[in-house]
């Protein structure tokens, strides 16, 4: 079992993602955008998810989070967005808008999308997406809406995906979760 803090961004679907944590039988708790990062590591979590939510403008300290925590984390749509802002990535209005079934082809699967290739189908919302990955990222999903469905930092522990395995639409999203319960349980901090 693992600790898992889920940063409430003031998605939809905050409340399901700390739902699927918790029914996959690993600890878990909601924290506040604003938290601190002392605040967060007062609760010795294995890792974070950064929820979805509406606006970059509104994800409160998550590149602060992303940039300082030594920890194994995964963005989800908005978090996705945060992670690779906050890494030279560019963000984007998408073309194809609001939420819907997306076909996903899996890049490489290896850490989170282990298991789910050669493709899923998802349900995502591209009203914002990650139009350039950040240098010492890995794309590691595309769609034919979106060249950067999921990415992974070369080095660190930093996953992002801009659809939403929380959420009964989307093809095996449990198994993307349990990967990343994997990557926490294994991860040993930098020294």
């Amino acid at each position: 079992m693992v600790k898992i803090i889920v940063i409430n961004n003031f998605g939809q679907t905050c409340h399901l993602i700390h739902r699927a944590v918790r029914d996959l039988d690993q600890e878990v708790e909601l924290m506040k955008n604003t938290s601190s990062i002392a605040e967060i590591l007062e609760k010795e979590p294995d890792g974070l998810i950064l929820s979805g939510g509406p606006t970059l403008e509104r994800a409160g300290n998550c590149s602060a989070y992303v940039r300082e925590i030594d920890l194994p984390i995964l963005g989800i749509c908005l978090g996705h967005q945060v992670m690779a802002q906050a890494y030279g990535g560019a963000v984007r209005t998408g073309a194809a808008g609001g939420y819907a079934a997306v076909g996903i082809e899996i890049l490489e699967e290896n850490d989170i999308l282990k298991g789910l290739g050669p493709v899923t189908k998802v349900w995502s919302s591209h009203a914002d997406e990650v139009s350039k990955l950040p240098p010492d990222f890995v794309r590691l999903a595309r769609s034919n809406i979106c060249e950067v469905e999921a990415m992974k930092h070369k080095t660190k522990p930093l996953y992002g995906v801009q659809w939403h395995p929380e959420v009964s639409h989307t093809e095996r999203g449990n198994d993307l979760l349990r990967n990343f319960f994997h990557v926490c349980e294994i991860y040993q901090p930098a020294t």
